[in-house]
């Protein structure tokens, strides 16, 4: 089991090996498909992001609301394939790091972790309540119209993942 701290260059990105199990510390972002259109839209317009992506991880999720006493809901990962659109040109004029989500990604997501440094972490799929957890705080940052789509600021510890496809070309699927 190794630990990371988010963020992560590309560097400490590299040195991750699809099926390496990893305790995440740190901040993180959320982002579905809604949160993903909006930020590529802002790229092609030439304005500047709610948050800056370089070296950082998106969690796919929409997080349910959090019950009295804790700061999120459920929060369990969703299908990565519907970011496969936008992913490759978050990662190569963002610099995103880290996506974390469940199910296989696209060649065209794959080749740009391997030009940039990224890496794809798998969340285990109706583990929502435990790995909610993980989560210490959590603050909506930008597009809170979207509710659970919105993208929120967490703050993770000791979140569990797997290397699903590595900077290398390496894939569990």
């Amino acid at each position: 089991m190794k630990t990371l701290s988010a963020p992560m260059t590309a560097e400490q990105a590299r040195e991750l090996k699809a099926g390496d199990l990893v305790r995440v510390s740190g901040v993180i972002w959320t982002g579905r498909d809604a949160a993903h259109k909006r930020l590529v839209e802002m790229l092609d317009a030439g304005q500047p992001l709610p948050v800056d992506l370089r070296d950082q991880f998106i969690y796919f999720v929409g997080p349910c609301p959090a019950p009295p006493g804790r700061p999120i809901g459920s929060a369990g990962p969703t299908t990565s394939g519907r970011m496969d659109a936008y992913s490759p040109r978050l990662i190569a004029d963002c610099g995103l790091r880290g996506m974390i989500g469940k199910g296989v990604r696209s060649k065209a997501v794959a080749e740009a972790m391997a030009k940039y440094g990224a890496v794809y972490f798998a969340a285990t799929g109706g583990a929502g309540a435990l790995i909610a957890k993980c989560i210490k705080r959590a603050e909506v940052v930008a597009f809170p119209e979207l509710g659970p789509e919105a993208i929120y600021r967490l703050e993770v510890e000791d979140f569990p993942l797997i290397v699903a496809m590595d900077a290398h070309g390496g894939s569990l699927y």
